[in-house]
């Protein structure tokens, strides 16, 4: 009976992959493909990339031998070019991951979201009910290279 349980748990947990454009993403997502080819095909894979928002841009002025420097709001055409390729190169590496899946014969959704990774990420985790996150490690070395979390 137990392992019916356990069973029917591997079946429908949720597996989401949060990449960026670092190297180390590309170990995580080959760390799944490689570790959990198994239980793939029974469970959704999710490839999930933030969209940094975009900020304000500082401005120089020159005041004689002395500068000044300030935040500047940008204006709304320009901010909305920065949303447009920021989502742009989102949806670039998401594309590129998921023909990584399909070349190793798992079907993967993509999505990805605007604002701060870390948030983003959360609320992507929530919303979905995801039953795995895998992250890459960002330079700690080989050996901490993956870190993985899982959700109850």
């Amino acid at each position: 009976m137990a392992e019916e349980v356990m069973a029917k748990g591997e079946d429908e947990r949720k597996v989401m992959v949060a990449i960026d454009e670092s190297e180390y993403s590309h170990y995580a997502l080959i760390w799944v493909l490689d570790n959990l080819k198994e239980s793939l095909p029974r469970s959704p894979l999710f490839i999930f990339m933030a969209q940094p928002p975009p900020r304000n841009y500082p401005f120089a002025a020159s005041l004689g031998s002395a500068r000044m420097y300030c935040s500047v709001s940008a204006a709304p055409d320009f901010l909305n070019s920065v949303k447009e390729n920021n989502k742009k190169l989102a949806l670039a590496f998401l594309e590129k991951a998921k023909e990584i899946c399909a070349s190793r014969g798992v079907n993967a959704e993509i999505l990805t979201e605007e604002g701060d990774a870390k948030t983003a990420i959360c609320n992507v985790v929530e919303k979905l009910n995801i039953g795995m996150l895998i992250l890459g490690d960002h330079g700690l070395g080989k050996i901490k290279r993956l870190a993985f979390l899982t959700f109850f």
